[in-house]
């Protein structure tokens, strides 16, 4: 590569260099993320669904080292998701870097420098870039990409144990109230009657609209179309586009069922003979590959049963969720009230941001609890999902439902959530935490 070819690259990039250590550091309503956002000698991988946040989580990074007391020349930014960037290789991504140098050559070796790519997977051969970085600089490496070409397999083998991922999803209820300028109660179980009500109101809004910052404070017919468009463009992106999909046809159908059938259990046998019923010639290998795809783009996120062996998990359907409440009504034409569904995919959402490893349970008896969380921590939970159970049956059915898993999973603590405080059932056995849905969505600590 000659110097010619490289000078309007070195240019445009040494022009978003300045930019990034000198313009204000973009704000935004900050994120909660549970766990080590970063660990030593790893690059911190943002992933997740678009338009969900990653970059202004990147910011919010940055500003809290600046904070700490981080030199802002320290912490560089590129985006590389710029059209005047079109045709940019990773021959010249090492330029840029002596650039940097050159400025601040005291820190080489010395001080540890805060790298930040945005976007950074439309440099074709950018983990070689990466792991060299990583491998001859004193650096901290963070990363965030598009579903469409850093998704989280990818980066594991680009890197090569060198990843730490942290994904992002579009607000939790906590982050939808601060956005809108709300105050979190520090007790939210502990609440008089009219702010319990205020919260309540608030967590219903946020169970239709969902969490995806763009969609906040929009009317219904604005985020419908917003939120179509997020959807359209994941589908043609990442999963078409990226995979060379050719029956897109069967995909839409997919994902409008997926989509429209929130918390409802998928089997690739019954959609496969559904769509053969309706005349669509797709194959069952073809319905596997374009779940993986859904799941890959983090537009849908499923839950597999509880099993011995991974035989039997394989030949039980899944729990299919969108990555985000407020797509429900989007898809789901049948004009039922969504609550319920919506309730439960806030609650799974949550459990994947709190870092658990999620399935679901059915006892040899025929009950199902809808999720078994293992922490980080190697504690364990079952947890029931149930909108209103203020009816006797319905209270009976759910409790013993969390008490026949129990026997199966001694070790798990167990905790009925409901819609609202009016929705807990009237007795509960002494080791079951029954208790609103946002008070636990609110409450930081995961277990009793």
């Amino acid at each position: 590569m000659d110097t010619l070819s490289l000078h309007p690259f070195q240019t445009r990039l040494s022009e978003k260099l300045s930019e990034s250590l000198t313009t204000p550091l973009p704000t935004g309503t900050p994120r909660r993320v549970y766990g080590a956002v970063h660990l030593g000698g790893k690059t911190t991988a943002i992933v997740g669904m678009r338009r969900a946040g990653k970059t202004v989580f990147l910011h919010q990074i940055r500003r809290e080292r600046l904070a700490d007391g981080m030199d802002r020349a320290r912490m560089p930014y590129i985006n590389f998701e710029d059209e005047r960037l079109a045709g940019l290789t990773v021959e010249h991504l090492h330029p840029l870097v002596e650039e940097y140098y050159r400025r601040f050559p005291a820190l080489r070796g010395s001080e540890t420098v805060m790298w930040c790519f945005d976007e950074i997977q439309t440099v074709p051969g950018w983990e070689r870039f990466v792991r060299r970085l990583l491998d001859s600089e004193k650096v901290d490496m963070f990363l965030t990409g598009s579903s469409a070409a850093l998704l989280s397999r990818e980066i594991a083998t680009a890197l090569r144990g060198r990843a730490w991922e942290v994904i992002m999803h579009p607000f939790s209820f906590g982050e939808a109230l601060r956005h809108a300028g709300k105050t979190l109660p520090a007790q939210p179980d502990f609440l008089d009657g009219p702010a319990r009500s205020a919260l309540e109101r608030s967590f219903l809004d946020y169970l239709v609209a969902g969490g995806f910052p763009e969609a906040q404070g929009m009317d219904t017919a604005t985020r419908y179309q917003l939120l179509r468009d997020y959807v359209d463009v994941a589908i043609l992106r990442d999963v078409v586009e990226r995979h060379s999909v050719s029956n897109v046809t069967g995909l839409r159908w997919l994902v409008r069922h997926l989509l429209g059938n929130a918390a409802g259990l998928f089997s690739v046998e019954k959609f496969y003979g559904a769509l053969k019923s309706q005349g669509l010639a797709i194959s069952k290998d073809t319905v596997h590959q374009l779940m993986g795809y859904l799941q890959d783009c983090f537009l849908v996120r499923t839950v597999w049963m509880e099993a011995a062996s991974e035989r039997q998990r394989m030949v039980n359907p899944r729990k299919a969720y969108p990555v985000d409440p407020g797509l429900i009504s989007v898809f789901d034409r049948t004009g039922r009230s969504n609550l319920g569904h919506a309730l439960e995919t806030a609650v799974f959402l949550d459990l994947e941001r709190r870092r658990a490893e999620v399935s679901y349970v059915k006892t040899p008896q025929g009950f199902e609890v809808d999720f078994l969380a293992r922490y980080p921590s190697g504690e364990e939970e079952l947890i029931q999902v149930c909108a209103d159970l203020a009816a006797p049956d319905t209270a009976e059915r759910e409790l013993r439902s969390l008490v026949e898993a129990g026997r199966q999973f001694p070790q798990a603590h167990k905790r009925l959530l409901t819609l609202t405080q009016d929705g807990l059932p009237r007795e509960a056995p002494a080791d079951i935490l029954a208790q609103p849905a946002y008070v636990w969505l609110l409450t930081p600590t995961e277990l009793p």
